[in-house]
């Protein structure tokens, strides 16, 4: 099969293609057109099958890495959103939970409080409850209630609605009767509810994940479907398939009903494509480091798995999401991020960026500011006549003009100005870093460091170095490993259920009915995306705690009734992961199984890249040499280094550092002391001497 990747970055739109039964492979980059990312995809698609004489008609899948969702929600640009709720709860939204970001200080950001999803003039309430534990109904559905609110948020404007009562995750019934009667009453609106989006307890996040959905979901419904209207326009027949925040796709028609799905899509996509490298050198322990224009993505991969963010760690832009998410931590570190004095004349790089328009000075755009592409240049790490192999040339005179203007604010040398920030930028990402490893009781030293995005293989040494991490590992394409990720993945949706049952006192049979009918609903789903139940993959697990926990953690459980033998290795694998987090378990409490869950996994055909046989001599692969800066012995030092072109590497030759490798996407340093080796599988491994 014929498969094509694309995910859209900040500063540049990567392209894939692969052809699962010849092997091919070829790659692309087009810069990415920010008013509307779908030009550049598409251009992207049209260019790579131009250049590499591939028919449009014959490609099988389109497999995308979207920022639409998560952009709309980080730049507060999402549609005029209200809300129907239960009587008496209108202000859910705002209240939270009276936790604040920041606990002492009386200055700061409260997102769900400056930037509402929903203005509380657009959040209606109407008559109606329900009741735990069986979801009864004590307060009926006032339907008239919902009929005038359907027509007064119309006539305020409103684009997009959101449905949340108490209980619904119980129970469905009157949400769903809602929604009913205000898509009759205004056709036009996105109508979400949250036990479609979100259905389980906590009521505060509940309802901000459906009315995230909601204030993202025309502007997501309405690219996807522009988005299918011109692949079938530019004569691709294709269906398309969009990246889930938990690391599957999924189809369009589903990403215009649940968005949310979709606000980590190519973040998501990087750590599957950085789970395949490392797979591809026998290395199960991964910190995944995916560095672009403007930003860094950290991932981590524990034996081959990756970690899945918990409901109450899952942050975007500061509103809390109860969505299945990999677990990433993202900063504003990348090639275009910006190098200033701050108010108090602290030397400081990013989070602000320079974007891709006009983006770094060295673009030739119009930028005027220093960033950490203009230092790279500076220092000889970046080669002008090189950069995109060949097809694009960078103006090293804007770089070394505003990194020289930044010197003379610093009193330094504009080769020292440039090191400096490479230092701020980098002791920025190993400290992201940290936070997902020290900080949750794994040591850095015990991984190997998979760096890719364009910029991530210019900075893998320094940060694996600061972090004492002995290897880096360069995938085969660093530049488009997120849309590589693409072409690895499968179909991948989630359903969970609220159970609220304490040891002891379990009913079996009624988990076992519930997962059933969990499995049975993924099982309709995935028919309807024309995959037979042979196909697919399932998996159960439950969130469970110690009763009284504020905080669940997920255990898996296997195939099978749900009895006393089972439920004891539920509990005793719930005993293991607790010590494993916490250090501890508490012998005598009872455990409480909280939410159960069912992972559906649907086939899709996937690229296998072939292995490598170069073979021959170094001097091969030389391609020329320059003068560029590192520390040294507590010194900036200009030293003779050799350039070379990846492509040509012989295998299990190694490259002593300093030393450039130079391939279209991406630029590789060597830096004094550390050594890389190509190997078989397609790899760059650097040993960085730490």
């Amino acid at each position: 099969m014929k498969l094509i990747g694309v995910d859209v970055g900040g500063t540049f739109t990567d392209v894939m293609y692969g052809d699962t039964e010849s092997q091919a492979v070829a790659i692309h980059k087009v810069p990415t057109t920010p008013d509307d990312p779908s030009r550049g995809v598409i251009q992207g698609m049209v260019e790579i099958c131009e250049r590499f004489d591939v028919d449009r008609s014959a490609v099988d899948h389109v497999l995308h890495g979207t920022t639409i969702a998560t952009n709309a929600v980080l730049e507060y640009k999402g549609a005029t959103t209200g809300m129907v709720t239960t009587e008496g709860y209108r202000d859910i939204l705002h209240i939270g939970r009276h936790q604040r970001p920041q606990h002492y200080s009386i200055m700061q950001d409260v997102p769900w409080q400056d930037r509402p999803l929903v203005q509380r003039r657009h959040r209606k309430v109407v008559a109606e409850r329900l009741t735990p534990p069986d979801g009864a109904v004590l307060t009926p559905l006032d339907e008239d209630a919902v009929r005038r609110a359907a027509r007064e948020l119309k006539a305020a404007g409103v684009e997009a609605i959101a449905v949340c009562f108490l209980f619904s995750y119980i129970n469905s019934a009157h949400e769903d009767r809602a929604a009913e009667i205000i898509r009759a009453e205004y056709p036009d609106c996105f109508v979400t509810t949250s036990s479609a989006v979100s259905p389980q307890f906590r009521e505060f996040e509940r309802f901000t994940t459906a009315a995230m959905n909601a204030f993202i979901g025309p502007k997501v419904r309405t690219y996807v479907k522009e988005l299918e209207g011109a692949l079938v326009d530019n004569g691709f027949k294709a269906e398309l398939h969009v990246m889930g925040s938990n690391g599957g796709v999924a189809t369009g028609a589903m990403v215009s009903e649940r968005p949310v799905l979709t606000l980590l899509s190519g973040p998501a996509a990087g750590v599957l494509g950085g789970a395949m490298s490392g797979e591809r050198s026998d290395r199960g322990r991964l910190i995944t480091f995916d560095v672009g224009g403007t930003s860094a993505d950290i991932g981590l991969v524990v034996d081959g798995q990756f970690a899945e963010a918990t409901a109450r760690d899952t942050w975007i832009g500061g509103y809390p999401v109860m969505a299945p998410m990999i677990d990433i931590h993202t900063i504003g570190a990348g090639g275009g991020s910006i190098a200033h004095l701050d108010a108090g004349q602290a030397f400081r790089v990013g989070p602000q960026s320079a974007g891709a328009q006009p983006g770094p000075a060295a673009y030739g755009r119009g930028g005027t500011l220093p960033t950490v592409t203009d230092a790279n240049v500076v220092l000889g790490r970046l080669q002008p006549g090189n950069f995109l192999g060949g097809e694009m040339t960078l103006d090293a005179d804007a770089a070394h003009r505003v990194i020289a203007d930044l010197a003379e604010q610093l009193g330094m040398t504009k080769e020292a100005a440039a090191s400096g920030v490479l230092t701020i930028i980098n002791a920025n990402m190993a400290n992201a870093i940290r936070s997902r490893t020290v900080q949750k009781g794994h040591d850095p030293r015990e991984f190997s460091l998979v760096a890719f995005g364009g910029a991530g293989p210019l900075h893998g040494v320094d940060v694996a170095r600061d972090l004492g991490i002995p290897e880096v590992i360069i995938p085969p394409y660093p530049g488009i490993t997120s849309a590589a990720g693409l072409l690895t993945t499968d179909l991948k949706y989630d359903a969970i259920r609220t159970e609220f049952q304490v040891s002891g006192d379990v009913d079996g049979d009624r988990l076992s009915r519930d997962f059933d009918a969990m499995r049975d609903g993924l099982a309709a789903q995935f028919k309807t995306d024309g995959l037979e139940d042979g196909d697919v993959a399932y998996q159960r697990s439950g969130d469970l705690r110690y009763v009284g926990q504020g905080y669940e953690l997920r255990v898996p459980v296997a195939d099978g009734p749900v009895d006393d033998a089972s439920l004891a290795d539920i509990f005793k694998a719930f005993e293991a992961i607790h010590t494993t987090e916490y250090g501890h378990v508490f012998e005598d409490s009872p455990i409480e199984i909280v939410n159960i869950r069912v992972t559906g996994i649907g086939q899709m055909p996937k690229i296998e890249l072939p292995a490598l046989d170069r073979i021959g001599a170094l001097a091969d692969a030389k391609l020329d040499e320059a003068q560029c800066h590192f520390p040294l012995d507590g010194e900036l030092r200009a030293m003779a280094t050799p350039l070379y072109a990846r492509d040509k590497l012989p295998v299990d030759r190694t490259v002593e550092g300093p030393a450039i490798i130079l391939q279209k996407d991406t630029t590789t340093v060597i830096p004094p002391g550390a050594r890389a080796t190509a190997q078989a599988g397609g790899n760059l491994l650097i040993e960085t001497g730490a």
